[in-house]
């Protein structure tokens, strides 16, 4: 059966968050609360739903489809639920009252809806008692982590009488419609991923005294450096709450007999109500623009200091299996934390993962995607050495775990295709059924060409994928000669189609390769950087024009260049998580790989279905979207910017991106047919001077710069199709109007400056 409709009790952080999510997906979603003792008895569901549209980062993908949740209060409007396929609860963390609410759920909702609990760590075989048959056979614990719309993880737990059916309807709904990453963990306090992480964070507060350390040389030991997020340690519990860290540390020691009970002077601050970010201080305090860092013995606030070490420095710049390796001798008191830290953690790791787990890969993935670690404690176990391991416990008087017995040199064997099982075996890693994994197929042999700056791979059923891997997979030379081998390799075997997609965790590409774009204007080389701008525009075009299907399959940052390439596709398959923008106005210059023309065309030609449209409004809407710079902040925004066509799809789930743009490949390629050049009529002079009097006046209201007038008289120009009447104009025409606007734009001093500061800074410069 289909989940069509979820219902949602408590609209707290998580549970309006779960709702935003939800509605995000498209998915309908009734958000009940307790009711008000005054007023509108539905507020409480109302103030959730306010809370996440208004959240920084923001919860939903697109507001608009906040108007999909269905706002009510559990006294009023508990019959809502009989709609709903799936029921989540997310309710105080307290066992009576979630069984209070279940004995009414039970009596509302249909006979084959699921009814799931968020309960970060409370047993499902507690939460069912006194239910009937069917009602457990229906219970599941689904276990989100905030904020639902980015932390990757969903912990799936079953009770101990839960069906398979309900087991594979909401692991298939959480992967597919919700695109979470999901794990079976054990019915056990805490599940896998706070049983583990929570213990690693008070191991870190506990050590701070241990190792005579400030704060900050904590979070710089446990932060990046270890492939972990920049908030780390500390800057973590401030954003998790210093009261639900302590509330959580005590449940499980309550619970597990295990002591994960915090300092005693973290639980003063919590008396003191020095509870983090939501209390304004805790372990870190802003006072205006300034971070102030707590003095673990005076309990006082001090100005943040910056850790200056050559070699943290140093291990930052290595690759993460290199950083490990080389902890192993680092030198100094930094050096045997880490080691100590890491040994311990390891230790306690292996000790529990029989108990909370059902495999290796579990684990790792829950703190990869729980915790936003980059390699998950097994993998790192393997960066770190099995036998230093094995040397280090007996050093520190501690037992040698079972596992690490039965693991031979590692625990992920050939490539990491295969992993170590519970009975000492190896068999292969398992992902989601129909996934793709670039990777995977790099180990089976399925690379048909290769370079420095790119690869074709074998997808199966006469389908290929170019994959970049340059820094950034910036489009550089060496990444347009193996977009046009590709397109080549292609049709010379008479393939099905092309998929343009990678395996990298955050950036389909940062654009073209400014690096040499800036080396040849140094150098004053005219000839060759036009003769690159028209290669970079023939690339984009060959897309468009190949006599078979093309599909790109972009996600995270997709800028500049990556934005052109995805726009001449057959079709886009775009992950939900995707930041699109033509951004070239940061360094000086317009989109010139056809991104100005493409947006000029789309727009057009969508206006011309409307016979009292305005031609200039086309010029316009482009416009503002490359003279601002705009970059979407989802695909669902992507769309409505105009990036997307009506055609184009989106994939919730980044695991099954590259299986769903091959399956768009297969769905065209038969009886496909390569589109022509298209043709419009430019606006000429009378466009051109509405755009140019619009960057006047914003010149004139002080919001930009002279230099920056410039530029969009440029981006005009080119929209305009010049400064003449209005004419009919090929792609091509205005192709050759991009790349005279680009030259022109590179001559300038305030564009050479532009350029040199990003590729120093990384930051856009405003001159």
């Amino acid at each position: 059966m289909r989940i069509r409709r979820i219902g949602i009790v408590g609209a707290g952080t998580m549970g309006a968050g779960i709702g935003a999510l939800a509605a995000s997906a498209g998915i309908p979603v009734v958000l009940l609360d307790i009711p008000a003792t005054q007023g509108d008895p539905s507020a409480p569901a109302k103030k959730g739903l306010e809370r996440q549209l208004k959240s920084r980062p923001p919860a939903f993908m697109d507001p608009d489809r906040a108007t999909l949740i269905r706002l009510g209060n559990t006294r009023d409007d508990l019959a809502w639920l009989r709609d709903c396929d799936l029921v989540i609860e997310a309710i105080i963390e307290q066992v009576e009252p979630k069984r209070e609410l279940y004995s009414r759920l039970e009596s509302v909702v249909q006979p084959n809806a699921i009814v799931a609990s968020n309960t970060s760590g409370i047993p499902m075989k507690q939460l069912v008692e006194g239910r009937s048959q069917g009602f457990r056979e229906r219970f599941v614990g689904m276990h989100f982590f905030n904020p639902p719309r980015y932390l990757h993880l969903l912990e799936i737990i079953a009770a101990p009488e839960t069906s398979d059916d309900t087991l594979t309807r909401a692991r298939r709904f959480a992967e597919r419609v919700l695109g979470k990453g999901t794990i079976r963990a054990k019915d056990v306090p805490g599940f896998v991923a706070n049983r583990l992480g929570v213990y690693g964070m008070v191991l870190a507060l506990r050590m701070l005294d241990e190792f005579n350390l400030t704060i900050d040389e904590v979070d710089a030991l446990t932060g990046p450096v270890l492939g972990r997020a920049k908030s780390a340690t500390f800057r973590t519990a401030d954003l998790t709450g210093l009261d639900v860290l302590d509330h959580v540390a005590k449940e499980l020691t309550r619970a597990t007999g295990e002591d994960f009970e915090l300092p005693d002077w973290v639980q003063q601050m919590v008396a003191k109500g020095q509870l983090g970010e939501k209390s304004g201080a805790g372990f870190y305090k802003k006072v205006g623009k300034e971070i102030l860092t707590l003095d673990r013995r005076t309990l006082e606030y001090a100005p943040q200091r910056k850790i200056e070490s050559k070699e943290l420095d140093a291990l930052n710049r290595l690759p993460l299996s290199t950083r490990f390796a080389r902890i192993r001798e680092l030198e100094g008191n930094y050096g045997e934390f880490a080691r100590t830290y890491l040994l311990r953690l390891s230790h306690f790791v292996l000790e529990r993962t029989t108990a909370v787990a059902y495999d290796i890969p579990s684990v790792d993935q829950a703190m990869e995607w729980g915790y936003a670690w980059e390699a998950g404690p097994f993998k790192q176990m393997d960066m770190f050495g099995l036998q230093f391991l094995r040397e280090g416990f007996k050093r520190a008087g501690l037992s040698e775990p079972e596992l690490i017995r039965k693991a031979k040199e590692s625990f992920y064997a050939d490539n990491s295709t295969k992993v170590l099982q519970f009975d000492g075996s190896y068999s292969s890693v398992q992902g989601i059924p129909g996934a793709v994994t670039l990777a995977g197929l790099h180990s089976q042999k399925r690379v048909l060409q290769e370079s420095d700056d790119a690869s074709l791979i074998d997808l199966g059923d006469g389908v290929c994928c170019l994959e970049f891997h340059s820094k950034m997979n910036t489009l550089g030379q060496g990444v347009l000669d193996a977009v046009r081998n590709a397109l080549t390799r292609v049709e010379r075997d008479g393939l099905a189609g092309l998929v343009i997609g990678n395996d990298d965790p955050r950036t389909f590409t940062a654009g073209a390769d400014l690096s040499s774009v800036g080396a040849l204007v140094q150098r004053g080389e005219w000839k060759r950087i036009e003769e690159a701008a028209a290669a970079f525009q023939q690339t984009s075009m060959s897309l468009r024009f190949a006599p078979f299907p093309v599909v790109i399959a972009p996600f995270g940052l997709t800028l500049g260049g990556g934005c052109e390439f995805s726009l001449h596709a057959d079709l886009i398959q775009a992950h939900a998580e995707l930041y699109m923008g033509l951004v070239e106005v940061g360094v000086g210059i317009i989109p010139a790989g056809g991104g100005t023309k493409e947006l000029l065309f789309r727009f057009t030609k969508e206006l011309a279905q409307y016979e009292e449209a305005d031609p200039f409004e086309a010029a316009k809407r482009a416009f503002k979207l490359i003279a601002m710079a705009t970059t979407s902040g989802s695909a669902l925004e992507a769309k409505k910017l105009g990036f997307f066509r009506d055609r184009d799809r989106i994939t919730m789930n980044r695991d099954l991106l590259i299986a769903d743009a091959k399956q768009r490949v297969l769905d065209l390629a038969p009886g496909y047919v390569a589109p022509t050049m298209q043709t419009i009529t430019a606006v000429g002079k009378e466009g051109y001077g509405n755009l140019k009097y619009a960057a006047w006046a914003m010149r004139e209201a002080g919001q930009i710069t002279d230099f920056e007038v410039k530029l969009a008289n440029e981006i005009a120009y080119v929209l305009c199709g010049g400064d003449g009447p209005p004419r009919i104009v090929t792609e091509q025409d205005v192709l050759d109007l991009e790349r005279d606007a680009l030259l022109r734009l590179l001559g300038t001093k305030e564009t050479q400056e532009r350029i040199e500061h990003m590729l120093k800074t990384g930051k856009p410069l405003r001159n």
